[in-house]
């Protein structure tokens, strides 16, 4: 009977944290244990030169971020070939907060450094490969990486599921924009 007063408080700290975990609020980076397990790959053929989705995926980093991009990205610091922005994903009912680095290296090649969110490590690249038919090879790859040995590689895989369904919403939307920007008018 006496632990149940210890019991409650830690059991609301602990679901606190989870909360601030799966939220992207909470980075634990504890070094020990590391596992890192493959992002994609993705690979797509879009209609449009390389250049063309090169633009369309630097624009909102580099230059003026949309406003009806507004409730996904928040570019925080901007230069030349480097982004530092706030990336934001629902999944359900939770809002996952992300902030990465974007380097930029035109016209083939976007990088993305995981700084805070629900894992402690990811980096993916964009590949932008020519294609026949003056199109692009579209190809998307990365590595996540948690901490505690099994129960790292355990919230890793719950964490890895989403975060590709986004990556692949995003490159919907890439590959219509650039397709559009490329058709003849």
């Amino acid at each position: 009977m006496r632990a149940l007063p210890l019991i409650v408080p830690l059991a609301g700290v602990a679901g606190g944290g989870y909360a601030l975990l799966v939220r992207g609020a909470l980075t634990l980076d504890l070094g020990v244990g590391r596992r890192t397990r493959p992002l994609g790959p993705i690979e797509r053929t879009i209609a449009a030169p390389p250049e063309t989705v090169f633009e369309v995926i630097a624009a909102p980093y580099l230059g003026r971020t949309p406003r009806a991009m507004a409730d996904k990205l928040q570019v925080w610091e901007r230069s030349g070939d480097m982004a530092l922005a706030a990336h934001f994903t629902t999944s359900g009912r939770v809002r996952t907060t992300t902030v990465e680095t974007v380097r930029f290296e035109r016209p083939h090649r976007i990088s993305f450094r995981l700084l805070r969110g629900p894992v402690p490590h990811v980096a993916e690249t964009y590949e932008l490969l020519g294609a026949a038919g003056g199109g692009t090879r579209f190809v998307y790859s990365g590595e996540l990486g948690t901490d505690l040995w099994a129960l790292g590689r355990w919230w890793g895989d719950r964490v890895a599921r989403p975060w590709e369904r986004a990556v692949a919403g995003s490159l919907d939307q890439i590959q219509a924009e650039a397709e559009r920007r490329a058709a003849p008018r």
